[in-house]
């Protein structure tokens, strides 16, 4: 019996080429793009879940309460929280702390010299590291003992793809690595770890031990700094929650003492408005929105976005199999008759029309599995993830297997009951299936499929006009022709007075035609630029009034020149004014915040004697994300970094770009110009927001595609099943204009009902993706309509091409059996 069932539905195949191949070619469109986003989904969810005890491990967040009732959430520790709260707390078996804020000197980026070889090469991926921090995550070792590689002072763990690069075919546990061209401090090598996984948070391959290490004399012993990750490995059965809510008491026993030997009066209020949370590493990955940890992240929102946007892309693909399933019912109408008048079951009739839904699903899988490899490549670009279809793994083909039968049987088991329920008598005495030209079900599918395409579409242009609004927005500052000069600080070395050969660099690059000017700064507006969390008060007053929190920048004079930020008062630094040497630059947030109208002249401190007089006011520039309100920021003037910043002015880059290489191999002819350009920093820094808008554009574009394939061919059936109907009219005088009218009428009223549905839905989800962002697109009328206007149009053009060849067929053809 099944071996006549599968003939039967092969025939079927044959018999109705056009409407199997909208099946199978839309089915096969949902299911490939339904692979590759739960491949996207299984890369996302899969951060961080191979460690050994990785259900104990944790992260300490510190959330607090900001001055104006917001809650902010941080990531940065004193240095001596891990100690203490191993110390402190018998449910902590193991703490550890990493600190790759590339503020302080060997974390972040370096230029790297194996011993024996005099090339500087630039790498990334420092953190400075502690030995227990290796155990608690396991960290497979290639070479060296773990127990032991970063024990000692002056030790560095590299990964195993670096140790090949610089020591090819070699152990090189105890082989020295210089950093910046400073021969007086190398770092011995402790061991050699495994590359980090692509889905581990941890993408660092250069460990610097913590071990004797300090940031500045004392820094291990205060409490009153802020610089260091800090994790936990709690012991079996420990309860993470009741941890949490105790390690206020660890700032009230360490930190507490410290700020009242400082005088400060508030110190007891100012830690109440503290308090911590243990964030599981695994959620690390996707639940670090809003925080800022110097580490790439994920999003949770958009894993269940595009989960979202990618089921309902194969629920479109399944709308159109029940659809023309349903619409082509009066075409086997006649057959269900036959059959039921000759003997056959209804239970018989689902099997064989449930086999021919089987058949459909696993050609489209098989047909999904080969556009889903061709279109991996391009969807690894688009998502920025590195992916590989598991072909090999034991769960891979049973897996499709079973979602084609699965598929099969949900797309099918409507049209099967449907089909099979045909009373004889009916049929074949008017040969028409009952509801075969309307049908309530198949208008709600049309409606849901163009409701759906709506919605993406909506998304997509919010999502374009966001990220427009986001690349050209009014920063505050300039970030177009900048050119940013990078491993600067390798030109002093050997220096006696550094600076005054930085200030050399600096002049015979404004001896350059085209640059404008130049500026010696690492604290810049974009990703890559040094961030500092200082306090500050009115002089004074430490003991008196509330800290203000603002950043604390040391950049050159014609630093705001060269970055395009205008003052609203007061003027510059200059190297002729030695007082300079004690003023700053605030921005009018920061004015804001000690409430002085006018702040020129007046004094601020860090809690100590030293006391800085402000002798400028700039306007606020953002230089967090923009989804970020702007905060405070106190300048000083600086005389080194590692970053030099040149304002071009030419429409000839590449002769600026040749001639600023020309001067720096006069101050480094061992190494190459390494540079980029602001703006196209800038643009990565939104690269997350610029995928968004691809994977939402070409997601979109596929819903509409398959939406339109199934309305295409459902018109085109409509089309024809009412051929004689259209004859009539024409024959009654009908005009082509009338009868187009009349066949379009219907599907355009159904799109008509989606565009109502789909336009608050769609504003409420694009006003819930927008709320993270302080500068943002309005959601206007104009949006709304031009995407209804554009689907309307979509679809008129899909009907309309069937509708007008129906009625300008000659009514002969089509009366002639009549």
């Amino acid at each position: 019996m099944f071996r006549n069932y599968w003939k039967i539905a092969v025939r079927q195949l044959g018999k109705q080429k056009f409407y199997s191949f909208i099946k199978i070619g839309g089915f096969a469109l949902g299911i490939a793009t339904c692979m590759l986003v739960a491949l996207y989904l299984r890369h996302e969810l899969s951060y961080d879940r191979d460690y050994a005890n990785g259900s104990r491990l944790y992260r300490v967040i510190i959330d607090y309460l900001r001055d104006d009732g917001s809650v902010g959430r941080g990531v940065w520790l004193e240095p001596g929280f891990a100690k203490a709260m191993k110390a402190e707390f018998p449910e902590v078996e193991q703490s550890g702390r990493l600190m790759p804020a590339p503020l302080f000197y060997g974390a972040g980026n370096n230029e790297v010299r194996p011993q024996g070889k005099t090339e500087e090469i630039y790498e990334e991926g420092f953190t400075y590291c502690d030995q227990s921090v290796l155990e608690m995550f396991g960290t497979p070792m290639v070479y060296g003992d773990r127990a032991h590689a970063l024990e000692r002072p002056s030790t560095i763990v590299i990964s195993k793809k670096k140790a090949d690069k610089y020591f090819p075919g070699q152990n090189p546990v105890g082989k020295l690595l210089y950093l910046n061209g400073d021969n007086a401090n190398p770092l011995a090598i402790g061991g050699v770890m495994a590359d980090p996984a692509p889905t581990s948070h941890l993408q660092f391959d250069f460990l610097i031990t913590l071990t004797g290490h300090e940031l500045w004399p004392g820094e291990q012993n205060t409490w009153m700094a802020e610089n260091y990750h800090t994790y936990a490995l709690l012991k079996p059965g420990a309860d993470p929650v009741k941890l949490q809510q105790k390690l206020i008491e660890l700032l009230r026993k360490y930190q507490l003492p410290q700020m009242r030997e400082r005088g400060q009066t508030n110190a007891e209020s100012s830690i109440k408005k503290e308090s911590y949370e243990l964030q599981p590493v695994r959620d690390i990955h996707l639940y670090s929105a809003g925080l800022d940890d110097v580490l790439v992240h994920g999003d949770i929102r958009m894993v269940w976005l595009f989960g979202a946007v990618g089921t309902f892309i194969l629920l479109l693909a399944v709308v159109n199999f029940v659809n023309l399933s349903t619409a082509r019912s009066a075409n086997r109408a006649k057959e269900v008759g036959l059959r039921k008048v000759v003997g056959s079951s209804r239970g018989g009739l689902m099997k064989q029309f449930l086999t021919e839904s089987l058949l459909l699903s696993g050609i489209s899988f098989v047909l999904a599995l080969g556009l889903a490899w061709g279109l991996l490549g391009m969807f690894q670009r688009m998502t920025d993830t590195v992916l590989e279809i598991p072909w090999f793994s034991a769960w891979w083909l049973p897996s499709i297997f079973i979602a084609a039968a699965v598929v099969g049987l949900l797309a099918g088991w409507y049209p099967a009951v449907y089909l099979s329920r045909f009373r004889p008598v009916e049929v074949l005495k008017s040969g028409v299936a009952p509801g075969s030209r309307r049908s309530g079900l198949r208008s709600t599918l049309v409606v849901f499929q163009f409701t759906t395409s709506v919605i993406l579409i909506i998304s997509t242009i919010v999502v374009y006009k966001q990220l427009r609004l986001i690349l050209d927005q009014d920063l505050g500052y300039n970030k177009d022709q900048v050119m940013l000069i990078q491993g600067a600080g390798m030109i002093d070395q050997g220096q006696q007075y550094p600076h005054l050969r930085f200030r050399a660099f600096k002049q015979d690059l404004l001896s350059l035609a085209g640059v404008r000017s130049v500026s010696i700064s690492d604290f810049l507006p974009v990703n890559g630029g040094k961030r500092n969390m200082n306090s500050f008060w009115k002089a004074g007053r430490a003991q008196l009034d509330p800290r203000v929190g603002a950043q604390d920048w040391y950049d050159d004079p014609d630093y705001f020149k060269t970055m395009g930020i205008q003052f609203v008062r007061g003027r510059d630094f200059t190297y002729d004014m030695a007082s300079d040497s004690a003023a700053v630059v605030i921005n009018e947030t920061m004015a804001s915040k000690l409430g002085w109208d006018d702040p020129l002249g007046k004094e601020i401190d860090n809690g100590d004697a030293f006391k800085m007089h402000i002798i400028g006011v700039v306007k606020d520039f953002n230089f967090w994300s923009v989804k970020d309100q702007v905060t405070p920021v106190v300048i000083h003037r600086g005389d080194w970094a590692t970053i030099v910043a040149v304002k071009v002015n030419a429409a000839d880059m590449k002769e600026v770009v040749r001639a600023v290489g020309g001067v720096w191999k006069k101050y480094d002819p061992e190494q190459s110009l390494r540079y980029t350009f602001m703006d196209e920093t800038y643009a990565k820094q939104y690269a997350d927001v610029e995928r968004t808008r691809n994977m939402f554009t070409s997601l979109s574009v596929l819903a509409v595609v398959i939406a339109c394939l199934g309305l295409f061919a459902l018109s085109a059936f409509m089309a024809e099943r009412r051929r004689r109907e259209v004859g009539i009219r024409k024959v009654l005088g009908a005009t082509v204009a009338q009868v187009t009218g009349l066949l379009t009428k219907e599907f355009l009223v159904l799109v008509g009902i989606s565009i109502l549905i789909a336009t608050p839905l769609a504003y409420l989800g694009m006003r819930w993706w927008l709320r993270d962002y302080i500068y943002r697109v309005e959601l206007g009328w104009g949006i709304f309509a031009s995407a209804g206007v554009m689907v309307l149009a979509i679809a008129l053009a899909t009907i309309g091409l069937q509708a007008l060849r129906a009625a300008r067929a000659n009514p002969a053809g089509s009366l002639r059996a009549e």
